[in-house]
């Protein structure tokens, strides 16, 4: 077991009276945070064929729907990474945590496709802290001998949290709706923001806010822009990043409607292949997380970005149960897996004090390719009638992430 004074931070020891304890409060608040924030995320896949009925909207809608949740957060996220490299993150991670919640919890009573893309605008810009910041502030604390690992770790909650709410929502919505589902994940999420509350401080390494002129800061955040867009492996990952999130926003959006409408599966079944992805990506979570700490980070992103395209190839050209299952595992392995790589690779090519404004850009790449995906992967839906072009769709991603990361391997570190 990791002696946790030992994952800490040469430089963010001075003036911890117990420096170690400290360490499992951030990591134990970014558990809970990234739990709340993906399950919210991906909760709307699996809550998705009872919305279709309930709102009466196309699959092209529910598309807009997704869209705009990642608009609002692809639009928030550069500035909140750059404000986590600056400003106090435990009022940073709470507020937007607490703005999360509040609109998870609106989205159980929304009416219309515009009420429900307003609302889940507002839910994307709480999770715009809930990514950056997060493991921005886990790689402040932790040294680079355990940064990969304890990134792992922390950021399991994705994957704990998505398996846990899909064997709760569908009892939820038996019992009552799907309305019920996204109140109870909101008033979790009011949770989590206490806890962050209490849990998450700024490492003492780092700058605080009071000891910045407010006039520089303009000045420092142009400057810290100018530099990062200037720098080739910003835009490489960035790119691969966003094929990324193009292909893991196909079966998350569409799996569970596949599986109920063309599969002709009930829902509660339907819902447990979201179960096994959650569990399959908690274990490629840990082993492809600690082997990025040994191989490299571009090589373990390149793993994931192929498991990621071949599992949306085998879903649909696999018969049968049984072959369906092995695609989702593969989806599952590369997908919780390349959060914490990519995330990780911020220190690789520049510097710590950098790592949230680089997540934070990075994260708009990100979520180009998840605006575009639930809205052309929808439309192809509701014109074919069929769900094979957007599985086809997120397998091209898969690949064209892995194929543009090539040119990386000439950069200096």
């Amino acid at each position: 077991m990791i002696d946790p004074n030992e994952m800490i931070d040469t430089g963010a020891e001075e003036g911890m009276s117990n420096p170690g304890a400290r360490v499992y409060g951030i990591i134990t608040a970014v558990f809970f945070t990234v739990s709340i924030a993906y399950a919210v995320r991906y909760g709307y896949g699996m809550l998705l064929p009872g919305m279709l009925a309930d709102l009466q909207i196309t699959k092209t809608e529910a598309g807009v729907i997704s869209a705009t949740y990642f608009a609002a957060y692809t639009i928030s996220s550069p500035i909140v990474g750059l404000l986590s490299d600056r400003a106090n993150p435990r009022l940073i991670v709470t507020l937007f945590t607490f703005l999360l919640a509040v609109g998870t919890i609106l989205m159980g009573f929304v009416s219309s496709v515009v009420q429900a893309s307003l609302v889940f605008g507002l839910v994307g810009i709480g999770h715009a802290a809930c990514w950056a910041p997060v493991v921005s502030l886990v790689q402040q604390w932790v040294s680079d001998e355990y940064r990969g690992t304890a990134l792992a770790v922390a950021t399991t909650g994705s994957g704990i949290g998505i398996a846990a709410w899909s064997m709760w929502l569908p009892m939820v919505v038996e019992s009552s709706s799907s309305r019920t589902g996204w109140i109870q994940m909101g008033l979790f999420g009011l949770f989590v923001a206490v806890l962050n509350f209490i849990l998450i401080r700024k490492a003492p390494s780092i700058l605080s806010p009071s000891e910045v002129k407010a006039e520089h800061h303009i000045r420092e955040l142009w400057s810290s822009y100018r530099s990062l867009l200037g720098s080739k492996p910003l835009w490489i990952v960035g790119i691969s990043y966003s094929f990324v999130g193009f292909a893991v926003l196909v079966p998350f959006t569409f799996l569970n409607v596949y599986a109920t409408q063309e599969l002709q599966m009930d829902y509660r079944a339907a819902t447990r292949f979201f179960t096994v992805l959650a569990v399959a990506g908690i274990v490629g979570k840990f082993i492809l997380g600690t082997l990025s700490d040994r191989w490299g980070r571009i090589p373990v992103m390149a793993i994931c970005g192929i498991l990621l395209g071949t599992g949306c190839l085998l879903i649909i050209v696999l018969p049968g149960f049984s072959g369906k299952m092995v695609g989702i595992i593969m989806v599952g392995l590369g997908f919780d897996a390349v959060w914490p790589v990519y995330a990780a690779a911020a220190v690789d090519f520049f510097p710590r004090s950098q790592a949230g404004s680089v997540i934070g850009l990075w994260t708009v790449f990100l979520g180009v390719g998840s605006i575009l995906s639930p809205v052309v992967c929808g439309w192809s839906i509701d014109i074919t009638s069929s769900y094979t072009p957007a599985f086809l769709l997120g397998f091209l991603s898969g690949l064209l992430a892995v194929l543009v990361l090539i040119s990386l391997r000439t950069v200096k570190r």
